[in-house]
């Protein structure tokens, strides 16, 4: 299989992580994964959710949204609130950010991860992850110095996109290799080696347990990669 960027099987694309792009937020991050451009920002907000009043613990939560122009076509903006799509991948966002911390302990607070796609050719979602983690990070820092807490901060997490497509096992697909792919999944890691996630669907055909150890592994080599572009964005 020959891939569109010359890529082998089990290479990312080129990973840009710009720390800090947002002046204005606690922690931000621009992400870019070959075509794709994610650009997440960290708002520490002085409430927390309804059900969390009272317990003195904070929580993280996100949001996602793609821009009108992100893709070859103009898609409308979802003014109303949501779709089923876009709410799925937010909740994917908020738990593998979540699963980054090692307590709420930062007093009766929200911690919010915007994630806007600027510029989309697949993998929006395991970019926001990679980014969000960035910003997450710094927000964290943010609380500490700003309330005297305890950084919340543990670990980093990312994520990232692998498939079977032609019959190959892939790494970080790409819009043309995700549209036809047989398989798709999304695997969510916290360093060093433990899963958040592990979104994995027969698109065209179904597959075996063989394929899918071949792609944790994929997964897992990639994500080692994304671990160490944080590691060394973050100082």
């Amino acid at each position: 299989m020959k891939r569109a960027e010359g890529r082998a099987n089990d290479e990312l694309r080129a990973v840009t992580l710009e720390r800090g792009t947002n002046p204005y937020a606690e922690g931000s991050c621009l992400v870019r994964m070959g075509g794709t451009l994610v650009v997440c920002t960290a708002s520490v907000e002085d409430r927390p959710p309804p059900w969390r009043r009272g317990s003195g613990l904070g929580w993280v939560t996100a949001e996602y949204a793609m821009l009108p122009r992100a893709t070859t076509e103009r898609t409308r903006r979802e003014r109303n609130g949501p779709g089923g799509r876009t709410s799925e991948i937010q909740r994917l966002i908020g738990r593998s950010l979540r699963a980054a911390l090692n307590t709420f302990a930062f007093g009766e607070r929200t911690v919010r991860i915007d994630c806007d796609v600027l510029q989309a050719d697949g993998g929006t979602r395991t970019a926001a992850i990679t980014g969000g983690a960035v910003a997450l990070a710094d927000a964290c820092k943010w609380m500490e110095r700003e309330f005297d807490v305890p950084n919340p901060f543990g670990r980093l997490v990312a994520a990232v996109s692998v498939g079977v497509v032609e019959g190959e096992p892939v790494l970080d697909l790409c819009y043309a290799e995700d549209k036809a792919a047989d398989v798709d999944a999304n695997i969510v890691m916290v360093e060093p080696d433990r899963f958040v996630e592990v979104q994995s669907t027969g698109e065209n055909d179904t597959f075996d347990r063989r394929v899918l150890d071949h792609l944790l592994d994929l997964a897992t080599g990639g994500i080692a990669t994304l671990f160490a572009e944080q590691r060394k964005v973050l100082g």
